[in-house]
């Protein structure tokens, strides 16, 4: 059924149902009766009635004529799990974001997943969640750079069925950063000490107060590029590369030309030249819903703050892990 005959059905069907619970109301609560008393009780029930019919038929409507055919869903800024403070830059949660791609896989209307990105990377286990989702999406899946699509958005979109970007898109950066704060010669000015009491050799490999050891930093080294295997693998499995091919990428990003000579990107083109490719894939025209979490007034009011403070500050303050070692996948 195509869309135009479906919408048309669909109107059929709202107007056809509220016009029959309009008919009946009118004859049983406005026509037969007889007492005064009893006209504005049944004009009363005759509204109410209509509105009921088309509340059903809707309902009946929303069943042969589907609004939409391509869920969305977005990945904006820094991929994490949990907050990362005032002054961070706003950032996507993973456990929501893998929550709406499932919505969208359980809903019977969406026969396509478009995942559009824009993103610098970010944590590599929530990352590594987004991409799963991605994968076991019953569907085609089309992934989408807009502006940036770097490390952890990159191991995500290699996940999808197809990549597309903008030609002035930058896509790549696969590889995997570990940092830490030396905080060693502050401590010594300010007079601050550091006392170990641990159990285990490396419990404080990294600790921001004292200094590294040949063989703390071998053992983080080797966490990152075990990481790091593990983002070759996945790419070279989801864009059918060598895991050569990636790894001669050397962590680079491309502009969308050069990502696509690189195999890093099947396409380059605009969102309408995107939805095009999604037209062909399910076979109609594309109709695009976007699935995104749904957010009381006060989780908005702090977003808005949180995008305000970052703004405000963003360059000037920065912000010091002491417990553990930050590895992220992001640019």
């Amino acid at each position: 059924m195509t869309s135009t005959v479906r919408n048309a059905a669909a109107v059929a069907i709202v107007v056809g149902g509220t016009a029959a619970a309009l008919v009946v109301g009118y004859f049983g609560f406005v026509f037969v009766p007889e007492e005064t008393e009893a006209d504005v009780w049944g004009i009363m029930m005759f509204l109410t009635l209509g509105f009921m019919g088309l509340w059903v038929s809707r309902r009946i409507a929303s069943n042969v004529a589907s609004t939409y055919n391509v869920a969305e869903v977005g990945v904006q800024g820094p991929i994490l799990r949990g907050q990362m403070g005032l002054l961070a830059p706003p950032a996507t949660q993973a456990d929501e974001v893998v929550e709406e791609i499932e919505k969208a896989d359980a809903a019977d209307d969406a026969e396509a997943l478009l995942v559009k990105l824009n993103t610098p990377g970010g944590q590599v286990v929530p990352s590594d969640d987004i991409r799963q989702a991605v994968e076991e999406f019953d569907g085609p899946t089309v992934a989408y750079a807009t502006d940036v699509c770097a490390s952890g958005g990159y191991w995500i979109a290699s996940a999808a069925d197809e990549v597309h970007a903008r030609d002035t898109s930058l896509v790549g950066s696969i590889g995997v950063l570990g940092s830490k704060v030396n905080a060693v010669e502050m401590a010594e000015k300010l007079g601050l000490s550091y006392e170990r009491f641990t159990a285990g050799r490396y419990k404080d490999a990294g600790t921001p107060l004292k200094e590294m050891d040949d063989e703390e930093r071998s053992y983080i080294q080797g966490i990152i590029d075990d990481f790091y295997d593990v983002f070759v693998e996945r790419v070279a499995e989801g864009r059918d590369l060598t895991e050569e091919d990636v790894r001669d990428t050397e962590a680079k990003v491309y502009m969308g030309e050069e990502a696509r000579e690189v195999g890093l990107v099947d396409d380059v083109g605009t969102r309408d030249e995107v939805e095009g490719r999604l037209e062909e894939l399910v076979g109609d025209e594309v109709r695009v819903r976007k699935f995104e979490p749904v957010r009381g007034f006060r989780e908005q009011l702090a977003a808005g703050a949180n995008r305000v403070a970052y703004s405000f500050g963003a360059g000037v303050a920065s912000v010091f892990d002491e417990d553990e070692l930050d590895v992220r996948v992001e640019r």
